[in-house]
């Protein structure tokens, strides 16, 4: 018996094997530009040129020391910061009202609700840019962050109303009916039952949410000329130029903006894997 079992988990152990080769080959394959960006910000111009893919000859640590001392680094970090936080805030807020009164509000006009946010999720907001344009003019929030805040909401929010309205479906209807017969309302019913349970949903909608928002270029490139209001990736376009780039500054700034995303990733991971395999299992 005790031969039979080994041989079962040898042969389980040969059949793992060709998947965890293709998984090692995948993971250096895609951590393979991670690391010309980090190798590189260590060397000076002339060696990323002579020697892109290698270590540096001689560690430098100038091109951090310049751009920490540039005071407007610290100006486009802050306000790519309070552009994610407050979008992902507001979108995890309303998104979370809105499926919270979908799943329970079972109406032929809520299913249109419904599909009005599903179809948000097919279009891009891009092909309504020059609307949007004039909209922001229109307003007088050109040339402020505040611009970019309903663009990325609006974004956000679809995706947020569709992951988050199936796991509300999914929640007991007897925890409801306690909350009633213990003489709580529906908003604290919402506040004290519902978004406790659905946190690995809400860590999914963050994270799918949170890179497209940082990493974009697009909006701040339109809305945003003012210094003080340029956000990272505006700013890196600023060390492209037409005839000369500066590679180290641009590669350390890219560096340094992927920390915040890379640290919300590894605090949330453990919520957004149970939000992925949520409902996989029975029992």
């Amino acid at each position: 018996m005790a031969k039979e079992r080994k041989l079962h988990s040898l042969r389980v152990m040969n059949m793992h094997i060709p998947y965890h080769i293709i998984m090692i080959i995948w993971s250096f394959i895609s951590m393979f530009p991670v690391w010309i960006l980090i190798i590189n910000t260590f060397k000076i111009r002339k060696e990323i040129y002579t020697n892109p893919f290698g270590l540096p000859k001689v560690w430098t640590l100038q091109n951090y020391k310049s751009l920490l001392a540039n005071a407007n680094f610290f100006v486009y970090f802050r306000n790519s910061f309070l552009v994610v936080v407050v979008s992902l805030f507001m979108i995890l807020f309303l998104g979370s009202l809105c499926a919270y009164a979908l799943a329970h509000w079972r109406t032929r006009f809520s299913g249109g609700v419904y599909f009005f946010f599903v179809l948000g999720m097919m279009l891009p907001i891009k092909i309504a840019t020059i609307r949007l344009l004039q909209i922001m003019k229109n307003l007088g929030l050109m040339n402020s962050l505040f611009s970019l805040y309903p663009v990325y909401i609006a974004m956000g929010l679809p995706t947020a109303v569709f992951i988050l309205t199936e796991f509300i479906h999914g929640l007991p209807t007897e925890l409801y009916e306690a909350g009633f017969m213990d003489g709580a309302g529906r908003f604290r019913i919402y506040y004290n039952i519902v978004l406790p349970l659905i946190r690995p949903a809400l860590a999914t909608v963050a994270i799918y949410n949170l890179v497209p928002i940082w990493n974009d270029l697009w909006f701040p490139l339109i809305f945003i000329t003012k210094e003080d209001q340029k956000t990272v990736l505006l700013a890196v376009t600023m060390l492209q130029g037409q005839y000369s780039t500066d590679w180290p500054k641009l590669l350390t700034i890219l560096a340094m903006s992927a920390l915040p995303v890379i640290t919300l990733y590894l605090l949330m991971s453990k919520q957004f894997v149970k939000g992925l395999t949520a409902g996989a299992v029975k029992g």
